[in-house]
This record gives structure tokens, C-alpha cells and sequence, in this order.
């Protein structure tokens, strides 16, 4: 008898089907955390791009460390190093959430939207229209993939055997 949607739940060993649906779950939350890591290195590369002087950098970026650039970059040569080792931070922040929302942490996807939707604010007095539209863009697919974190915690619960010891991920 199926349960959910989710295929057979009563003993043996787990259906094909669920844990096909359940290899989908994983890579629906895998690639809306990796909009975080994709943000995170971007922005460096923003950084490393604007200390060499071009005049080139990528849309996808942090609007914060932007504003960190240009300060950093009125401040000189040891301004715009500081202004890397501060980049690094608020990017290693952004991977830290691609870490844990990878895992199926609903926190990471929530607080890492909440961050980015704030940098995305930031923008908007500087009228970066594009800017706050792929920010729009990479927060509907971060929300994409958080909305696979249910459904793979039911699989999981589903997957797990009667009387099985509760492990960490």
C-alpha cells in the first residue's frame, strides 16, 4: 500500500520509486544551495576583479562587498587588501549557508535569503536595477530549493527503519 506519494512503508527493503524521489529531493535543496556558493565566490571575484582595476565585474555579486570595494579602493592599496580580507568574511559567510542548507538545514535557506533580500536593498538607493533583478532571480531559486526540505525529510523519515537510533547528518 503506498503512503503519501511516497511509496511502499511497510517492511522489506525501500521501494525504487522512493528512493528515486528521494535523489531528486537532494538535488532540488543541492541546487538552490548552490545559488550560496555561487554568490559567495562571485563576490570575491568582484573583489579581486575591481583590486586589479578593470572596470568589469559580474551582476551576481554582494552589493556589499561592492560598497567595501569602492571604500576600500579610496583608502589605497592597504585599503583595498583590507577590503578583500573583509570580502572573504562576508563571502565565507554565504558559504557557510550553501554548507549547511546543502544538508537540508532550513535555517541556512531562510537566513541566507534574509541576508542576501537585505544586500539586494542595498542596491536599490545606488539604482542598480539589474542588480536587484538577479537578486530577485537568485532568491525565487534559493526559495526553490529550500521548498525540497520538507519533502526530503519525509523521505528520510519514510527510509528510516521502525526503531532505528536517530543519527546526525
Amino acid at each position: 500500500m503506498a503512503s503519501g506519494g511516497f511509496g511502499s512503508t511497510t517492511g522489506g527493503a525501500p521501494s525504487s520509486a522512493l528512493i528515486e524521489q528521494k535523489l531528486r529531493a537532494e538535488q532540488v535543496v543541492k541546487n538552490g544551495a548552490g545559488w550560496f556558493l555561487a554568490i559567495g565566490g562571485l563576490s570575491i571575484l568582484n573583489s579581486v576583479l575591481t583590486m586589479s582595476g578593470t572596470h568589469f565585474s559580474f551582476i551576481f555579486g554582494l552589493g556589499t562587498t561592492q560598497i567595501v570595494d569602492a571604500i576600500g579602493r579610496q583608502s589605497g592599496t592597504t585599503g583595498s587588501t583590507l577590503g578583500l580580507i573583509v570580502n572573504l568574511f562576508i563571502a565565507g559567510i554565504f558559504v557557510g549557508f550553501w554548507n549547511f542548507a546543502r544538508n537540508g538545514e532550513k535555517w541556512a535557506f531562510l537566513t541566507g535569503m534574509a541576508f542576501y533580500a537585505i544586500d539586494g536593498l542595498i542596491l536599490l538607493p545606488f539604482k542598480d536595477i539589474l542588480g536587484v533583478a538577479f537578486h530577485a532571480y537568485a532568491l525565487f531559486r534559493v526559495y526553490n530549493g529550500m521548498q525540497g526540505v520538507p519533502v526530503l525529510e519525509k523521505i528520510r523519515q519514510a527510509l528510516a527503519p521502525a526503531g532505528a537510533p536517530i543519527e546526525p547528518r
